[in-house]
């Protein structure tokens, strides 16, 4: 009775461990069915261009693709490019001569059979081509972003291999687009991919253990094996977290303001940088009042300009708001330049160091100078004499952050200042091919987070409740596999027969 007993417990765990995974599957890598269905639409970039591509995906792909070349010419081989005479279906109106792909599925972007019209890219040639193709009975118009949603289903791309795509399209500089391949390229993707196997594989000897320990079918020392690999996993993962947001700031843009009193020259500066007249630039004091924003490539890199109000005392409600509103944005900014009017610096080479400390001390408000650059404008005012004073100065301290001389007048020291706002900014970003992938999503981040707090309820329970702990780690995994969108029940219990051979 008491081995029957044991024999329906471990059934009814398993059913129960099934359940539980096939759940988390359909939670994560569920979707909307849209089997059946072919799609097209305008793959390329809309307005006037030379070639435009429209792509069909779907069963009905080559019916379309046959309908539109007419049934007297050949069907193009898988792969190759073939020149056809584009028609309408019903009319036989020729409506352009162009270039036309045959792609069988799964060997295609979507994973299912798909075409390719190569055609020229005027409006009418466009429209003509997709009213052709909706007439069709069996097609329809693809939703935004469909054709990628059906690869992911189709297990053609992860979850972030599909946020590398995006991040490819919309990138901006030689950086983000760097990082967006590798991304797209699968190097994130097989990181996390790699944690989930071997969170997979504790979670399955976990698993084993509870339902086969009494019986000794399971090996000694399986659970400190499970702890060890766990204790590394989460080695991996906080370090993968402390990347100070590196690549998503990279993704996004560094948040760079400038900042400093009146009439230094803020306004100037940020003109100098992107090249055309962003803000208004006068002798009066207090002419900007709001942040003006613009967006530029320093080196490669993407950055988020702001130009705020100059900081001082006011009686006026209008700038009252805009003092406050630099000194808001100075918290939030990734780096500060900090702008001087170094022709107000004292003459005396000895007390330059501390009114700029003063005047560091008044834009910053407390926030650590090294996230910040000096910038001393107006050098064409000085004396050859009051400016080798500073400089000497400036070496002579070293409580200062980093400090460039220039003049945004006669575009004196601006390569020099352009240089080290390139490595300011460099440093922020990092490299996005060397080391590891880098972490790009705030979803990443948080779903990491979740995974590491999930694994510290393990070592919670380990010794107390086995069946808790193991609740973590499957929780953990759940966290891991939002970010790919892959989580399967099978692998599980693939791992406990395979690696224990239970019933042989």
């Amino acid at each position: 009775m008491n081995y029957v007993i044991g024999e329906m417990r471990r059934a009814s765990t398993f059913l129960a461990s099934t359940l539980r995974y096939r759940t988390i599957k359909r939670l994560t890598n569920g979707g909307p069915d849209s089997a059946g269905e072919t799609i097209f639409a305008l793959s390329s970039g809309q307005g006037k261009c030379g070639v435009a591509v429209i792509r069909v995906s779907g069963p009905a792909s080559a019916l379309a693709l046959r309908a539109l070349t007419g049934s007297r010419q050949s069907f193009p081989t898988p792969r190759k490019a073939f020149l056809r005479n584009i028609i309408h279906p019903h009319s036989e109106e020729m409506l352009d001569r162009g270039l036309v792909l045959w792609f069988p599925g799964p060997r295609s972007f979507t994973g299912e059979d798909s075409a390719e019209l190569h055609i020229h890219g005027g409006p009418a040639v466009i429209n003509g081509v997709l009213e052709a193709l909706g007439s069709l009975p069996s097609l329809r118009p693809a939703e935004a972003g469909e054709f990628t949603r059906r690869a992911f289903h189709a297990g053609k791309l992860d979850l972030t291999e599909v946020e590398g795509l995006g991040d490819l399209i919309h990138a901006e500089t030689e950086a983000q687009r760097r990082q967006a391949l590798r991304q797209m390229a699968g190097d994130l993707g097989r990181l996390y991919h790699d944690w989930s196997q071997r969170l997979t594989r504790c979670l399955a000897h976990v698993e084993a253990f509870i339902d086969f320990s009494e019986d000794e079918l399971i090996e000694d020392g399986v659970l400190n094996q499970v702890d060890e690999s766990l204790s590394q996993l989460v080695g991996e993962i906080e370090g993968h977290l402390s990347d100070e947001r590196k690549g998503e700031r990279l993704r996004s843009g560094v948040q760079v303001v400038i900042a400093g009193a009146t009439n230094a020259g803020k306004s100037s500066l940020l003109n100098l940088l992107c090249q055309r007249p962003a803000a208004i630039v006068s002798p009066v004091a207090g002419t900007t009042r709001d942040v003006v924003e613009t967006c530029v490539d320093i080196g490669g890199f993407p950055i988020l300009l702001s130009d705020t109000a100059g900081l001082r005392d006011t009686q006026d409600t209008v700038e009252i708001e805009g003092v406050r509103r630099a000194r808001e944005r100075v918290q939030q900014a990734d780096l500060a330049l900090v702008v001087v009017d170094s022709s107000q610096l004292p003459r005396d080479p000895r007390h330059v160091a501390a009114s700029l400390g003063g005047q560091l001390a008044e834009v910053l408000s407390g926030q650590a100078s090294q996230r910040c650059l000096l910038v001393l404008n107006k050098s064409d005012l000085l004396s050859e004499e009051q400016s080798r004073g500073i400089q000497s100065a400036l070496r002579e301290s070293g409580d200062l952050p980093q400090a460039c001389l220039l003049s945004c007048h006669t575009d004196s020291g601006v390569n020099g200042f352009l240089s080290v706002l390139k490595n300011a900014v460099q440093i922020l970003c990092g490299d996005p091919l060397v080391g590891g992938p880098s972490l790009t999503q705030a979803r990443h981040r948080a779903h990491l987070l979740e995974c590491v707090r999930s694994l510290a309820q393990y070592r919670q329970y380990r010794d107390l409740d086995l069946a808790l702990a193991a609740e973590g780690v499957r929780l953990a995994l759940i966290g891991l596999g939002r970010i790919t969108g892959r989580v399967g029940a099978e692998e599980i219990l693939d791992i406990i027969f395979r690696d224990f051979c239970i019933g042989k």
